[in-house]
């Protein structure tokens, strides 16, 4: 008897501990971010975003995460980071009205690779509030690891659009993982430099950038080996320029060494990881050789270190590989090994003609020689050696949340299958070129099976805005052409059965031999029709580049007394923590920093005494001159006491945002010439009713 209670306590044990060990992952989309669409042959498709989804729901990975809707993320949260002016542009403009507006699309970076498209500020809104909201939850140790897919545009700065981006979502998490966290590492694995969150953080200590990226005739020209940082934030910009063909034992040789030793000389309290999927090998825009499993392993090997972690998206545009590599990755954060084969799932005909996971990489020349890689792997160890210990002041209370905490709606024991999701009403949004589309124009095939489909993702917070309004039916129902198939939509979902499973079709939508598509040789068609897409941009991004020396940094004179920001809608009760008035700020020091763990009394710190400010440098051309700084603090109330609940919600004070501009003499003014816009492409919408061809 002894014997056996000797070994269930054990057994106990051991189940507790691997209980404490498992990671507690949240998983952010919302299903409205399938529906934007930029236009036609353009290369980033929002659609792909909806295939990951599936993926997820179908090797059934959501059922191990917490699945939240992010919150949209209001106008006045955005200006911490950007110019009132820009998100002012961003909320108003629309393809009806764009060509009244022709002067700011041209000053704000609006019109070509970043084109007006429908619904594009909510878009913003949705895929920010993801990757905001994901920090919230690292902040309060709600989540291990948070995934949010939808975000990781990196691109994006003070003042304009960049690189298919609009609101940078990185730079506004990283600042609300600050509110708690002295240390911040931001990694960006994306073939392309992720310019905008670097230029944001040049001169402070308290983020370290790191990116991976190749480096030369290719947008955003920026990200050279020696652009190390600036003041306070000196060494703490690490960039690792690539060549062409890079493959995944090259990058694993590079990237351990270096990330090991970032990790033992920062030592940064929480991750942010940017995981573009654009450097896999036939990428539609990329050049790098890498496979799924060796862009995963970065991914596992941050994992290892078991700092709170928030995994983004990025660039990738062959969006059946993007797919499968955000679905393997997520699978990675779950401690899970996937099948090769791919589940059956709406978009199963993405994937022909093997209908797998992983892909083989193909047999280009690695252009990074040893030599070259070597070389660059000690000037970034040397680089890393300079880096001063950890240092931090004392801080007082913490600013309130960016989404309010504690109105999570319970997650259900068990995500029932519901009908699938609308296909968005584009026809050439299934391709990833536009050659493909036109060589598969006469194929079809139709899938009559029902799959099961996302269930409804928990909604993690209060909705601030205003509901969407439906869309129109004919919309929703059409049908986008996958990869030389039309699917329509199937009948509804079989009912649920009584254990909670998933319903799980009874057949599968496979291919006959004559409709089947060379899927591998229309990627190689990809690859050499586009080999100069990623350079389209190139020019644009040459100038901003930070480079030492370049960027100014604001004196304590040079700030104001803090302004007041609202936030209309807002219930005060929402709130309690702000609703008292708003103590007087000091100047604000070229960097601040906070203690790793911020000591119990910070609470009775004096009114006075600044909370919390970042120094964020952007240089920016405007009619005065040429760059400015743009300084993001808040100061907390005296007194944590909640307000009665008729407090005045136009009483409630927010965040502070200065920008001090500093002119140039020999900077030209602001070119004011016009520029021709196309016209929005039309979409021609099938007829009702007509069944296609098969």
């Amino acid at each position: 008897h002894s014997r056996n209670c000797q070994a269930k306590a054990l057994q106990s044990f051991a189940c507790a501990r691997v209980m404490a060990s498992k990671k507690k992952v949240a998983y952010f989309y919302d299903s409205e971010v399938g529906n934007f669409y930029y236009g036609q042959g353009h290369p980033m498709k929002p659609h792909r975003m909806r295939m990951t989804h599936n993926l997820l729901l179908h090797y059934g990975l959501y059922k191990q995460m917490e699945v939240f809707k992010p919150t949209l993320i209001s106008p006045e949260y955005m200006t911490l980071f950007h110019s009132d002016k820009y998100i002012d542009f961003l909320k108003s403009i629309t393809p009806d009205n764009q060509s009244e507006h022709v002067q700011q699309l041209k000053k704000f970076n609006v019109g070509e690779d970043c084109p007006v498209f429908d619904g594009v500020f909510e878009f913003c809104q949705i895929y920010t509030g993801g990757s905001v909201g994901g920090a919230v939850k690292l902040n309060h140790k709600d989540s291990d690891i948070v995934v949010n897919w939808m975000g990781g545009l990196h691109h994006a700065k003070k003042s304009e659009a960049s690189g298919f981006c609009y609101v940078n979502d990185i730079v506004l998490a990283i600042l609300e993982l600050l509110k708690y966290h002295s240390r911040v590492l931001y990694l960006d694995i994306d073939i392309h430099h992720g310019d905008g969150v670097e230029e944001a953080f040049y001169t402070t200590d308290r983020v370290m950038t790191v990116s991976f990226h190749k480096f030369g005739d290719y947008f955003p020209g920026t990200g050279h080996l020696e652009d190390v940082g600036h003041l306070a934030g000196k060494y703490h910009s690490l960039n690792i320029p690539l060549h062409d063909g890079i493959d995944d034992q090259s990058y694993e040789e590079l990237f351990k060494p270096i990330m090991t030793k970032v990790m033992e000389m920062y030592q940064p309290e929480a991750i942010v990881l940017q995981g573009g999927a654009d450097s896999l090998s036939g990428d539609r825009l990329g050049c790098f050789n890498l496979s799924i499993k060796g862009h995963g392993e970065c991914v596992r090997f941050m994992k290892s270190f078991q700092v709170p972690l928030l995994v983004l998206g990025g660039g990738g545009y062959t969006i059946r590989n993007v797919s499968r590599c955000w679905c393997y990755e997520t699978g990675i954060l779950l401690d899970q090994e996937l099948e090769d084969n791919l589940p059956l799932n709406p978009y199963y005909q993405y994937y022909g003609p093997n209908y797998r996971l992983h892909l083989q990489p193909s047999n280009m020349e690695n252009q990074n020689s040893k030599e070259y890689l070597t070389k660059i792997r000690m000037r970034l160890l040397e680089v890393l050696s300079r880096i001063s210990p950890p240092s931090g002041v004392q801080m007082s209370e913490r600013p309130v949340d960016a989404v309010p905490r504690g109105l999570d709606a319970p997650e259900p024991p068990e995500l029932s299958a519901d009908e699938r999701p609308p296909q968005p009403p584009h026809a050439d949004h299934a391709y990833d070129s536009e050659e493909e589309e036109e060589e598969q124009r006469g194929a079809r095939l139709r899938i009559d099976d029902p799959a099961p489909v996302p269930p409804e993702p928990q909604q993690a917070t209060r909705t601030l805005q205003p509901p969407r309004p439906a869309q129109d039916a004919d919309m929703m129902e059409m049908d986008a052409e996958v990869d030389g198939a039309r699917a329509p939509s199937p009948a509804p979902s079989p009912a649920q059965p009584e254990n909670g499973a998933a319903a799980v079709p009874t057949s599968a939508p496979l291919a006959s031999p004559d409709t089947a598509v060379e899927m591998e040789d229309i990627e190689a068609d990809d690859a050499s029709t586009d080999a100069d897409a990623g350079n389209q941009a190139s020019a644009a991004g040459a100038s901003a580049s930070p480079s030492s020396g370049s960027l100014p940094v604001a004196s304590p004179e040079s700030l104001s007394a803090p302004s007041t920001l609202h936030s209309p809608g807002v219930p005060a009760s929402m709130f309690p923590a702000m609703c008292a008035p708003s103590p007087p700020m000091l100047p604000v020091a070229s960097s601040v920093a906070i203690p790793q763990q911020p000591p119990a009394a910070a609470a009775t710190a004096p009114a006075s005494t600044p909370v919390f400010s970042v120094q964020v440098p952007r240089a920016e051309e405007t009619e005065e001159g040429f760059s400015s700084v743009k300084t993001v603090s808040a100061a907390a109330p005296a007194t944590a006491a909640a307000p009665p609940a008729t407090h005045d919600v136009e009483e409630l004070p927010m965040w502070r945002v200065e920008t001090t501009t500093y002119p140039y003499a020999d900077t030209p003014p602001f070119s004011e010439e016009s520029q021709d816009l196309s016209a929005p492409p039309t979409v021609a919408h099938p007829q009702e009713g007509v069944e296609p061809q098969v």
